[in-house]
């Protein structure tokens, strides 16, 4: 893979597309081509569908790359056939038939998990739902420790909601099977626990994972971080040819 090669950034739950404005803005002062699409949080096969149709209209090959939620979306759109890689960040990878929800009861709950706000929406049909967003106050300190107070709460009163629905729909498929991948733990974060993420990456049999002492929105707190390692992953795809 090369600069001619594309890196899409897939973001997560209580966030949109702009959560990845840091790498973004270093991955093009590289020269990169990046693309971040916006999913909808209200429909997970839908997402991984949308992602996938994205994927495959381009040109070349694509790193995908995926936050939180997004980390599950990829793990699934990432079968597309011009995916040569998978970073996962700070997120959930599901096997075939396994739901976020499944994976997460698996493990001791998050501390977020005492922090939602649950609210009832429609959908363009008008069938009734439920999506969740964080405690406003308690976004900054679950999802943002260590980015400036102003910052944290423009996230926090901007949230993109998820639907409690999308967390209990099952994978279709398991890209990581098949495509080479990588992690990335967020050793502090208190919206999916470090040690959930290091056993869905063994477990995705990741070539390596690199754990960093950040919260959830790791993309940025340590986005130069976060950009050396694409980097690191672009060369040594190209080197395999």
């Amino acid at each position: 893979m090369t600069h001619s090669s594309t890196v899409v950034l897939v973001h997560g739950a209580f966030t949109d597309a702009s959560s990845w404005w840091a790498v973004v803005m270093r991955l093009l002062g590289a020269g990169h081509r990046v693309l971040a699409p916006s999913v909808t949080g209200r429909s997970f096969e839908h997402d991984c569908d949308y992602v996938r149709t994205f994927v495959e209209r381009l040109d070349g090959q694509v790193l995908l790359v995926g936050h939180g939620y997004g980390a599950a979306v990829v793990a699934v759109a990432g079968d597309a056939a011009n995916v040569a890689g998978l970073l996962f960040v700070a997120g959930y990878v599901l096997e075939r038939g396994e739901s976020i929800a499944e994976l997460r009861n698996a493990f001791v709950p998050d501390e977020i998990s005492q922090h939602l706000v649950a609210r009832l929406f429609r959908d363009q049909n008008g069938a009734p739902g439920t999506e969740i967003t964080v405690s406003i106050d308690r976004f900054p300190h679950l999802l943002a420790q260590g980015l400036p107070a102003d910052e944290a709460t423009v996230l926090a009163v901007s949230q993109r909601p998820i639907a409690v629905s999308a967390l209990h729909e099952r994978a279709s498929g398991e890209a990581w099977r098949t495509t080479p991948s990588w992690g990335v733990v967020a050793g502090e974060d208190l919206t999916i626990g470090p040690e959930l993420q290091r056993f869905a990456y063994r477990r995705a049999r990741c070539r390596s994972v690199v754990t960093l002492a950040a919260p959830h929105l790791v993309t940025q707190t340590h986005a130069p971080e976060i950009v050396g390692l694409i980097e690191d992953i672009l060369s040594e795809l190209a080197s395999e040819g």
